[in-house]
């Protein structure tokens, strides 16, 4: 979800009120900012104001948390804002001006800008709010109070809040459940809109998302992430609709990094960090220095209830001195090598200068010593058979294999490794052999040669040979 919003939001940074891509929208860089390639704006830095607080395992409706979240905004203005919207960058210099507890302060100045303009219903709170979404899954009332009351800090108009609501209540159906359904949330939104909410959400299903291109209103901005995602939805749970319907979402225009934001966030809840493709997780990053990495284990602790000592993601290391190492030159590539949790501390003996982690890391696994940040990857795979377990397997697979392409091609020499080498380095090993142009069957017999502990069976093998 995070990995989501914060790839999205890149994505459409260098088209913010400028002409659509030519083309496939690309993580170029530039915008209003000016920002870096893969740079993420004030869309996922004010998202992390929040998901740092939700992480902590506090309660998101409380005064306290509240407190952190404005103060978290407060120390993002003036030491990490690359791009503020004119209505919150008004209610955070107002509020400073103000008496009381920060939250109270924040809600004040939000509350005085709307009797004085009434015009405080900005997409700026609906772009912020994905997180909300996972913080108490169980709870739906209390995601709904978590999204309304963080809305509030900065927008004070009612249809600012159940936009956030609506859009929280999405993102926790989509992670548990499984299915988009923007409608889920209707009965939570304010009574008086609640029949407005759901035509506005049926105008929108389907359609071209262009068509709600003045997407600064938080209606509108909704609209037109959720007609970027059903109008480039096939039905057959593709891990490809992420991308399909990001770039749709770049292509509403306008507010682009905005609605690709929010697209994102709800497209990666739906279908999980597997689905966003290694070239975007290479690159995206931003304030406060995260990356990929970074965002999963935030979104990993607020889905656990806060983080743990001790307890993965929160651990330093996964590192298992019982284990091997391994290092083993590819078969058919011998710059390639494929090794166990026990070679990532060689990077600097085996001369890699890149990484491909198939297992779960600790905080202090990644980058490996002397990688850059860019060029260290992590791949969601699990070695267990039943297909729940490895969804979009086969995207995930050609994925991985086109990353240590492009690497090679880069001149690197690449370490792929996860626990044991057992399963699920051998699988990437074979996909990348087929997908080099040997034949299956004498590409697994060099893998298996190669790697005699390995039994070469079950699905993960039988997809990397075959495909799905």
């Amino acid at each position: 979800m995070l990995l989501g919003g914060a790839c999205g939001d890149a994505l459409g940074v260098p088209y913010e009120m400028s002409a659509p891509p030519v083309g496939e929208a690309v993580m170029k860089g530039g915008g209003l900012g000016p920002y870096d390639p893969g740079e993420w704006s004030d869309d996922t830095q004010m998202t992390l104001c929040v998901a740092d607080v939700a992480a902590r395992g506090v309660d998101l409706t409380g005064p306290d948390a509240l407190d952190a979240v404005a103060d978290g905004f407060a120390a993002w203005l003036v030491g990490g804002a690359t791009d503020v919207g004119a209505q919150t960058r008004t209610v955070l210099v107002e509020s400073a001006r103000l008496e009381g507890r920060p939250h109270e302060r924040l809600t004040a100045a939000s509350r005085a800008l709307d009797e004085r303009t009434g015009l405080t219903a900005g997409n700026g709170a609906l772009m912020r709010t994905s997180v909300v979404g996972i913080w108490n899954v169980a709870d739906r009332e209390a995601t709904a109070r978590a999204a309304r009351s963080i809305a509030h800090l900065t927008h004070a108009d009612p249809l600012a809040a159940d936009s956030s609501i609506l859009w929280s209540e999405a993102i926790r159906v989509a992670v548990t459940e499984g299915r988009l359904d923007l409608a889920a949330g209707v009965d939570l939104v304010t009574p008086e809109h609640a029949d407005r909410w759901a035509e506005w959400i049926e105008e929108a299903t389907g359609e071209p998302p262009g068509r709600f291109d003045n997407n600064g209103f938080t209606v509108t901005a909704l609209q037109a992430a959720w007609a970027a995602i059903t109008s480039t939805d096939r039905g057959d749970g593709s891990a490809m609709h992420l991308q399909r319907g990001l770039q749709a979402a770049v292509r509403a225009g306008h507010d682009t990094d905005t609605v690709a934001a929010i697209a994102g966030s709800l497209l990666g809840a739906r279908y999980g960090a597997s689905a966003v493709p290694t070239q975007w997780r290479r690159m995206v990053h931003g304030w406060p220095g995260y990356r990929a990495h970074d965002l999963v284990e935030i979104a990993v602790s607020t889905w656990a209830g806060g983080r743990t000592p001790g307890t993965w993601p929160s651990v330093p290391t996964t590192a298992d001195p019982t284990i091997p190492p391994l290092g083993l030159p590819h078969p058919i590539d011998p710059d390639i090598l494929l090794g166990t949790i026990s070679d990532l501390p060689r990077t600097r003996e085996l001369n890699v200068q890149a990484v491909v982690s198939l297992c779960a890391l600790g905080l202090e696994d990644i980058p490996a010593d002397g990688i850059p940040d860019r060029d260290h990857l992590e791949v969601w795979l699990n070695e267990d058979d039943s297909a729940d377990s490895n969804p979009h397997l086969d995207f995930v697979l050609d994925d991985v294999s086109s990353a240590l392409r492009q690497f090679r091609a880069e001149g690197k020499r690449v370490l792929v490794h996860c626990r044991h080498a057992t399963k699920r380095t051998p699988a990437v090993a074979l996909r990348y052999a087929v997908d080099l142009g040997v034949a299956p069957e004498l590409a697994e017999r060099s893998i298996l040669q190669a790697m005699p502990g390995v039994r070469g069976e079950g699905r993960l093998w039988e997809v990397a040979a075959h495909g799905a």
